[in-house]
């Protein structure tokens, strides 16, 4: 009836072979043809990057992509797994400057955007095999073959589409604002990029001395020739571009001298201790307020052209609800090009603007010395920042100046310091649709819960609108196009479209390609140009639900809902475009940083296009670390490769050890290879042995199971009702997209099947006299085998595959349905009564030990008191602790008692015991047969041993199969050992005689 399996569980070598079996029978394909009309179950899978190897940041998340959609299909749904590739933006663009031997922008249009472009095409899936083969190994299921691609021309049409919807109902438009930009990449970012990129990072902080016009009054003082007002930065080069002080209204201000210098110093009093520390402070005036201050005007620090617009706003006080006395001096320096606040204050007072950094970080001409120079030089961040302070000593303008440790943005590909930047963007309104966005995400799932009013929740809150231009190549481009003449606008929102305005055939919509695309003005005639900037590639992965299915371009992407064709706009639908096919998602999973990027995008655009969560139910993994916890580097080879561990130990063992992990309940995980290996010592082998123990004995009988199976022994009936418990409870936390409450579950059972119910029915598959109970015995265990197979199959699919297949005869566990807990099954009086058995169990033992006595040495008797158990558990709890008789006293001190007199009859018995030991340790040392007869010859010179052993004959040949026991020494035994019994020493020799 069943296959013979090796004793001994290779688990590397035998998922080979059962991919071999998937791959040439195409189960994945089979399991999604049997449900092609079942109920959709809609799985979206973002897209990763191919521009290098998959590592175990990639694996958690495989696998909770794995696990849910293997559960959901076994439930009887139609769960289609398409996977995508991230194809565009920064990432690839690096790779290429790299190779290309590219530094700046500059550089990239000298050999062209066309040039560069088609590079990056030949780079973007660079990586794919090995991805495939990492994806293949570990067991997941996912259409690789068919898989989207973001530079895809059917994409980046959806992605139009989806802007063009985005701008019709007025959620794009372009504003000028102060950014984070990268200045090596000399493009802006958004929100959530600058936030993935901070880094603790040491800079220069500086106080300067602003020389106040001599004869202004304020707060009944006056300035004279040496007043000046001390402002703090932690970006001195920005102090160039400086036009005005901004102080707080009611914050208190002291004027000082120190040191006893002529100089009079104007800051915050409650700063003045800070500050001056290291100074002879005399104390003026300390009954200035902020509001004295506004007003007073100072000289610039720098040579400044005084002509430029609103000049004769610039360079005085003013006040500001931002500065606070937290740090610094209480008195905040304003430079409108490079900072929001800044920027905002500038806009509301008229302020002039000096934008002395161009988009590269260099200092523009016109400003001396310092022209030339990058605001944060990569060979030394540092550098422009220390002859800044140069010159401020030199001209008396500075009065202190520190290493100060902060958090500080950097690219989160290139890992340069970003600068804040005044510049021109296109936006999405996210805050117009905010309150939407925050109501919607009430209705979606989270695992862990805490993540949705958390890291999603808080994140969603502070959302503001979201700078979607970049100006770089390599991206889906922005679908704008102005007239040169009137500078109107128009957005293209499909290639049809853009094919008839320009009357070319269009068949790519990359930046070299559309930019050589004009077309004349509807308004005045005049000629058409796209603008030059690209796409955040974000906005491509937030696209994604639509631009997978090339929605709403393709029939087959639009939902049955619709009674239109094509994309077309459904009159019954208030004239909108129809919804798209297979939305929301059921279920995605990614990583915690996703709280912040992917997961934040597909929300913001399915509210703004569907009014709709873009997904129901999300699991958030957290990052794994090395052993150490430090992030895991190539550089410092601080973590095994994971295909290395997966031909070590096993897929299955990788995969339990991450799903019962906090790592997939967004907590960070230090990678333990000897925690995974313990997986492979413990609950595998635990499984293994037990499979195994089965098929060598159901074997042996020429055992085959019958149908309508139901469980009649009490112990039988036990470890069915922990099944069928065990069934219901991975229900419960898989409906919760609790993988980690689902898959801890395991362990405890494999444990209990093995080390309870399997040792205590041993007796039963090879001894049993009577064929009823031993076949109830090969019914149970089979049972229980293989629906345990079925109930792991979606977490260790392949030794599932293997025990299912084996015990069934089935093709495979992948193409069952996922069991359904049978209820009558569950008998929770005999769950209880048997804990109460095995904790009664663990008292004696415990007693046992506290006087030393071995549990093979039998005792006369033990009492217990909690409750009266049935003659089973009774017979249970005496073979256990090892006594002759068991019987209920509540009239007992203690919760059980104990007698451990021992007469001459109990030690004889304990000899014999230790004798089987030692026979049973040679039977399987000669590799003998479990249904091998033997011959067993012994030697000793103790009387009492000897003794022993011939009062327990009956009893030893019958554990030990032993046709002859005989007190003889013999030398043609097939293998022989001398070993103590009780302080004495004997020879044991065994020889097989039949089968």
């Amino acid at each position: 009836m069943f296959k013979k399996v090796d004793s001994q569980l290779d688990l590397p070598k035998l998922e080979e072979k059962i991919l071999e079996f998937w791959d040439e029978n195409k189960t994945f394909e089979k399991s999604l043809e049997i449900r092609k009309d079942a109920p959709r179950y809609t799985f979206y899978d973002g897209p990763p990057f191919a521009t290098g190897t998959p590592h175990y940041g990639h694996i958690p998340s495989s696998l909770m992509k794995d696990v849910v959609p293997r559960y959901f299909t076994m439930k009887g749904h139609l769960v289609e797994r398409k996977w995508g590739w991230d194809c565009h933006g920064l990432p690839i663009e690096n790779i290429a400057e790299k190779e290309l031997g590219i530094k700046t922008k500059k550089e990239i249009e000298e050999i062209g955007v066309d040039k560069f472009n088609e590079f990056c095409r030949s780079k973007v899936l660079g990586y794919v095999d090995e991805w495939k083969k990492v994806i293949r190994r570990m067991g997941r299921w996912a259409d690789m073959d068919n898989a989207y691609k973001t530079m895809d021309l059917d994409y980046m049409e959806s992605v139009w589409s989806v802007f063009k919807d985005l701008y019709d109902k007025d959620l794009i438009y372009e504003g000028y604002r102060s950014m984070h930009i990268c200045p090596r990449c000399e493009t802006t970012l958004s929100q959530s990029e600058v936030a993935e990129g901070y880094k603790d990072i040491k800079d220069l902080s500086v106080i300067a001395k602003f020389h106040l016009d001599s004869g202004q009054k304020f707060g009944g003082h006056e300035t004279k020739d040496a007043a000046y007002i001390l402002a703090w930065t932690t970006t001195p080069w920005t102090l160039i571009g400086n036009v005005a002080l901004a102080v707080g209204d009611d914050i208190k201000y002291t004027a000082l001298r120190i040191n006893g210098i002529k100089e009079l110093l104007i800051l915050a009093s409650d700063r003045v201790g800070d500050i001056t520390k290291e100074n002879e402070v005399e104390i003026v005036h300390d009954d200035i307020k902020g509001s004295d201050l506004v007003g007073l005007k100072y000289q610039p620090l720098f040579n400044v052209d005084k002509s430029i617009k609103n000049a004769e706003n610039g360079w005085a006080v003013v006040a500001a609800d931002f500065v606070t006395t937290e740090d610094g001096t209480g008195v905040v320096h304003i430079a409108p090009a490079f900072g929001e606040d800044d920027m905002n204050l500038g806009k509301k007072l008229d302020l002039p603007f000096i934008q002395h950094v161009g988009m590269d970080g260099i200092i523009k001409s016109g400003y001396g010395e310092f022209s030339g120079l990058s605001v944060k030089p990569s060979e030394d961040v540092q550098s422009t920042d220390v002859a800044i302070i140069k010159y401020l000593a030199g001209k008396n303008l500075l009065f202190d100046k520190k290493q100060y440790e902060h958090s500080y943005p950097h690219c989160w590909r290139c890992d340069t310091p970003l600068i804040n930047y005044a510049t021109s963007s296109w936006f999405v309104a996210v805050e117009k649709v905010k309150t939407e966005a925050l109501e919607l995400a009430k209705d979606i799932n989270w695992s862990p819960k805490h993540v949705k009013a958390g890291r999603f929740g808080m994140w969603l809150e502070g959302a503001r609108d979201w700078s979607i231009s970049r100006q770089r190549y390599w991206a889906s481009v922005m679908p704008i196009w102005n007239c040169e003449k009137c500078n109107e606008v128009k957005v293209v929102g499909s290639v049809t479209e853009l094919e008839k305005l320009s009357g070319e055939k269009v068949t790519d919509l990359h930046k070299h390609i559309v930019d050589k695309i004009s077309f004349k003005c509807e308004k005045c005639s005049g000629e058409m140009k796209r603008i030059p900037d690209v796409l955040d590639t974000w906005f491509d992965s937030g696209s994604m639900p639509y631009a997978q299915m090339h929605y709403p371009f393709d029939p087959s992407s639009i939902s049955s809902q619709c009674s239109d064709n094509y994309g077309a706009r459904n009159k019954e639908n208030d004239g909108k475009l129809c919804p798209p096919k297979n939305f929301p998602a059921d279920f995605i999973a990614e990583g915690v940083d996703q709280t912040r990027a992917w997961f934040y995008y597909l929300h913001i655009l399915a509210t703004a296009t569907q009014n709709k969560p873009a997904f129901k139910n999300v699991i958030v993994n957290g990052i794994v670390l090395a052993e150490d916890g430090k992030k895991m580097s190539k550089r410092l080879q601080n973590y095994p490769d994971p295909m290395e561990m997966f031909n070590k130990y096993g897929a299955d063992v990788m995969r339990m050890y991450f799903l019962t992990s906090p790592v997939v309940a967004a907590e960070n995980l230090n990678f333990s290879e000897s925690d995974m290996s313990e997986f492979s010592r413990g609950m595998f082998r635990m499984l293994w042995n037990s499979y195994y123990f089965f098929i060598l004995y159901s074997t042996t009988d020429n055992w085959a199971p019958r149908e309508n199976y139901r469980p009649e022994k009490l112990i039988d009936t036990w470890i069915v009702s922990k099944l069928e418990t065990l069934n219901l409870e991975i229900e419960k936390n898989m409906q919760a997209y609790n993988l980690p409450g689902a898959a801890r579950l395991f362990s405890e059972f494999i444990d209990e099947l093995s080390n309870w119910y399997i040792r205590r029915s041993r007796k039963r598959f090879w001894k049993s006299e009577n064929d009823d109970d031993k076949n109830a015995a090969y019914a149970t265990l089979h049972y229980v085998l293989v629906k345990l197979s079925q109930l792991m199959s979606p977490f260790a699919p392949f030794i599932s595959e293997e025990i299912y297949q084996n015990l069934t005869g089935k093709e495979s566990v992948h193409l069952s349905d996922f069991p359904e807990s049978n209820k009558e099954f569950i008998n929770q009086d005999i769950i209880k009564d048997m804990d109460l058995a095995r904790k009664i169990v663990e008292l004696g033992l415990s007693k046992r030990a506290e006087v030393g006595i071995k549990v093979r040495q039998p005792l006369l008797s033990i009492k217990y008191k909690s409750k009266q158990l049935s003659v089973d558990l009774e017979s249970i709890i005496a073979s256990e602790v090892n006594v002759r008789s068991i019987c209920f006293d509540k009239e007992i001190a203690d919760e059980i008692e104990l007698d451990t007199e021992l007469s001459e009859d109990l030690i004889s018995e304990g000899k014999a015991r230790e004798f089987v030991r030692i026979v049973q340790g040679l039977r399987k040392k000669a590799d003998f047969d479990i249904s091998d007869r033997i011959e067993t010859y012994y030697f000793s010179d103790d009387n009492q041993l000897l003794n022993a052993i011939s009062k327990e004959l009956k009893y030893i040949k019958k554990e030990t199969l032993s046709e002859v026991l005989a007190n003889k020494k013999e030398d043609t035994v097939d293998i022989f050992e001398e070993s103590i019994i009780d302080g004495q020493k004997i020879i044991i020799g065994a020889r097989r005689t039949k089968t």
